[in-house]
């Protein structure tokens, strides 16, 4: 997909530069055609390897059993039984099994199938014929856009248009705000996730001195049940990572020297030479060794033996960190931040609030900054929570301001690798660039073809690798980290990927006519602006299928499995650790590329109609692919309880502003040619103000809705029967109105009841017929009633509380890890000739107390092969019952 992202800006400078008019249907399918047939290609490819690899296509049909409540259905094998266990699930199932940000993602992509399928129901009819006949000289699929028509009344088709499917956009997003809200209040107050500890901590930065003690937070918050005053140890961090990196070091030289002294014997058998002397073993021949790093004045550091030095370092370290803990825990002074955790959600989500409300209702002046609502422990930065505030806004500055830098000046090195593939022409005008013409034909290929490709690919991933970087400077969360890259990378989408591209191929059109006659500019660009569009068709074509059925190959995974892991992997330990992870989803840099899909779709959408109808298409292929890896293989590695999801949405509304203000600049244009461009120019300006009110009375709205907590009565209800009961009538306060139509409320089916006039409850059979399609309506005007109805669904599946949690493991939960960490047991593959025994005996006795070694659960073949059992994983020696924070 990043190649997709990088090729656009260059491909649509070419399409401006070479073409000689508009775009035909028969350019259209020359672009269709070859990447049908690869798309088509890679699919089959998929169907022959999903049949017999299940750990790539479908880990979560048993992986999953690791943690019941996240079990996939078990996943039929060959093509057809594929596709009927594909088809009958419902989405639902992923918010149920897997986890709040996956079941969200689908429906983003559903959200903008939606929006772009009306809008061609709303565009294609009325416009199409307006442009048709708009009086422009163009031709091809051109006459379709808005280029063809000549300036006066008919801009008030686009104008009118435009209002009627910017309202419903508006509608969209505005329901899914509020749906999002609903749903997640709901969904966290099923048991499975209430009783997570997670649900119901804060983590709190900036805290005063004064602020730093039990006593004095639990007189600022009510309803506290425990504080964790951070302190982060660099020294013992540095210690415990010291011993752990010692500990890896030791299995996999113990696993390299008894694979070297199984095949040194086995090679002596084949030779009849085994003696007792021959299976002694020798260091020199068997024992690996590797250098430290470098020494003072030495050019490379000293080479040791890897199982004497591992040894070593483990016998002085074992002790020390565990003196070291001992004495942290004792005497550690805390630090700016703190983890409180409260006696339930309600009291955390009041405590939250109440915070970001600036001090409202707290008891004294000291103020604390909530960082993070529901954080999970291991997504803690630990170094980041107690930076200096001071610190924290000097980094995130001068780390925006460089992100902004970026947006506006990539295109630099960008143009510069596009002038790679124009190297022929260079050398012919640039005296100094002659010697190119030199270079042999097989090697100028290269340069300008496959070269160019490359450095853009290259160029356009590092984009989110420095957002990345630079959030982790000062975020406290990995949650936090995808917020901010995201909120960084979707304008560098924008600018780049959209508005530099968009220009680029409608000016790159025109350039002659603009150098013949300037004063002529802006009107060319009016005209030639809705034809780069035709790039984007082609770009929606390309990155619907190939994204699509990249994703159902699951080409990283692929690779991971089939051939770095085979390579990589050579520890028992690191063959358990790739089977047992599933691969997660990076939602700061994955959202924005597909935001800017749906800005993309909705600038064009009255400029260019056509537009929409490629979008939907490559939507829905889309929603299909990602749609499968969520049912099948994806995990959850940072959760943001769909914060991204909610930030998109506000996004997307650029898109708004960006059609919006190119009509508005189009219909000005066209005040030149015709006075009757004003009245069109003066409503979408009138829209345009009613856009930026319609935003900020929604995010007002959005930030009452978040402060209201809902009655927990209802996830109760939910979870006994499968409906809703009580006072059907209090919809404000998260009660559905049941009304005088007989909505059906349980959308499952669980016990078959429904509400009917005078809120009594009456069998399903004695319903209206037309009571599925009153339903979906509610469903769709009121977000709250379908939050409800989608909670009901997955309501059997979380209706077990998470087990509870041991005295060590609540006690230790958000303390550092420096701090309640223990040496890794060291893991290693047994052997026919007793060597692993032999080892793990010697390495006890070297290192003592506090260390632990094993070889059971893996075994070393007579080809120097791991096998380990699979088949039951929490019989692997380092199977631990992980709680679930």
């Amino acid at each position: 997909m990043n190649v997709l992202n990088t090729l656009t800006q260059r491909q649509a400078q070419q399409q401006g530069t070479h073409r000689n008019g508009p775009s035909s249907v028969s350019q259209l399918w020359n672009t269709l055609a070859p990447i049908l047939i690869i798309a088509i290609i890679i699919f089959a490819i998929f169907l022959v390897l999903q049949k017999k690899n299940e750990r790539i296509y479908g880990p979560r049909t048993y992986l999953g059993a690791l943690h019941q409540w996240q079990r996939s259905p078990k996943r039929s094998t060959g093509v057809m039984g594929w596709r009927k266990e594909y088809c009958k699930l419902k989405d639902e199932f992923v918010l149920g099994h897997s986890s709040l940000d996956n079941y969200l993602w689908l429906r983003f992509f559903k959200m903008l199938v939606v929006m772009s399928f009306v809008g061609t129901l709303i565009t294609w009819p009325i416009l199409f014929p307006v442009n048709a006949t708009g009086g422009g000289a163009k031709n091809g699929l051109d006459i379709l856009s808005f280029s063809n028509i000549s300036p006066g009344y008919r801009y008030f088709a686009s104008c009118f248009v435009g209002w009627v499917f910017f309202g419903f956009v508006m509608l969209l997003i505005t329901r899914e705000s509020l749906y999002y809200i609903s749903l997640r209040q709901q969904y966290h107050l099923l048991p499975f996730e209430k009783s997570r500890l997670s649900s119901r901590t804060i983590l709190f930065v900036n805290v005063p001195e004064e602020a730093r003690n039990e006593e004095h937070l639990r007189r600022e918050y009510p309803g506290v049940a425990n504080i964790w005053l951070v302190s982060v140890p660099k020294d013992l961090a540095d210690s415990v990572e010291d011993c752990d990196s010692a500990a890896r070091n030791l299995e996999a030289g113990e696993i390299k020297f008894i694979r070297n002294y199984v095949k040194r014997q086995k090679k002596l058998e084949k030779k009849s030479k085994v003696t007792e002397q021959s299976r002694e073993i020798n260091l020199k021949k068997d024992s690996p060794s590797h250098r430290l790093p470098k020494l003072k004045f030495l050019p490379v550091g000293k080479k040791v033996d890897t199982i004497d030095w591992s040894r070593g370092e483990l016998a002085r370290l074992v002790s020390k960190v565990s003196e070291e803990q001992l004495e942290h825990r004792s005497k550690s002074t805390p630090q700016s931040a703190c983890f409180i955790e409260f006696e339930n959600v309600r009291a955390a989500h009041d405590a939250f609030y109440q915070a970001v409300s600036k001090g409202k209702g707290m008891k004294s002046k000291v103020k604390m900054t909530p960082a993070e609502f529901g954080v999970e422990p291991g997504n803690v930065l630990w170094k980041n929570v107690v930076k200096k505030p001071a610190t924290v806004q000097a980094i995130n500055l001068v780390s925006t301001g460089f992100v902004a830098f970026l947006c506006i000046w990539w295109s630099i090195p960008v143009a510069a690798i596009g002038a790679i593939s124009n190297i022929n022409q260079l050398s012919d005008t640039v005296g100094f660039l002659s010697f190119l013409n030199s270079i042999p034909q097989v090697v100028m290929g290269f340069i300008t073809g496959l070269l160019p490709v490359l450095l853009l690919s290259i160029l356009m991933k590092l984009v989110p690798v420095i957002c990345m970087l630079l959030a982790g400077l000062f975020c406290p969360t990995s949650a936090a980290v995808h917020l901010k890259v995201q909120g960084w990378y979707f304008p560098f989408q924008v600018v780049q990927v959209f508005l530099v591209t968009t220009f680029a191929s409608g000016a790159a059109s025109v350039v002659q006519s603009i150098i013949d006659n300037p004063a002529e500019a802006p009107r060319l660009l009016a005209q030639n602006l809705p034809t780069a569009s035709n790039f984007y068709i082609s770009y929606f074509i390309l990155f619907g299928l190939i994204t699509t059925v990249l994703q159902f190959l699951n080409v990283v995974p692929l690779l991971l499995v089939l051939v770095l892991g085979k390579l990589l992997d050579k520890t028992p330990r690191k063959m358990f650790n790739r089977y047992i992870q599933l691969a997660g989803v990076g939602w700061g840099p994955l959202y924005p590329k597909f935001t800017n899909l749906g800005v993309i779709a909705l600038a064009y959408s009255c400029i260019a109609p056509l537009v929409l109808g490629f979008a939907t298409v490559s939507f829905a292929l889309m929603y299909l692919g990602y749609r499968y890896n969520c049912l099948f293989t994806f995990g959850t590695q940072v959760s943001t309880r769909g914060q991204c999801y909610a930030r998109a949405l506000q996004q997307l509304t650029t898109g708004l502003y960006l059609a919006e203000v190119c009509l508005i600049g189009l219909y000005a244009l066209g005040i030149f040619d015709s006075r009757a461009s004003i009245g069109p120019l003066v409503c979408m300006v009138v829209f345009l103000a009613a856009t930026v009110v319609w935003q900020v009375l929604l995010n007002r709205h959005m930030s009452k809705m978040e402060k209201t907590f809902p009655d927990e009565q209802i996830a109760e209800n939910i979870m006994r029967d499968g409906n809703f009961t009580g006072d059907v009538e209090r919809y404000g306060n998260g009660y559905i109105n049941g009304g005088s139509d007989g909505a059906f409320i349980n959308a499952n089916g669980y016990d078959g009841l429904l509400y009917a006039p005078g809120h009594k409850l009456v069998p399903q059979e004695t319903r209206p017929s037309t009571i599925s399609i009153i339903g979906s309506i509610k469903q769709f005007i009121k977000p709250k009633f379908a939050a409800m109805n989608h909670v009901g669904d997955i309501a059997p599946h979380l209706s077990t509380p998470v087990r509870p949690y041991t005295h060590r493991e609540h006690r230790d939960a958000y303390m550092h890890p420096a701090t309640v960490s223990e040496t890794p047991m060291v893991w290693i593959a047994r052997d026919e000739y007793g060597l692993s025994k032999k080892e793990v005996h010697d390495s006890k006795e070297r290192i003592g107390k506090g260390f632990e070694m094993t070889d059971e659960g893996a075994r070393l073949n007579s080809k120097g092969k791991i096998n380990w059992y699979q088949d039951d994983l929490k019989q692997a020696p380092i199977w631990e019952d992980e709680p679930i924070y």
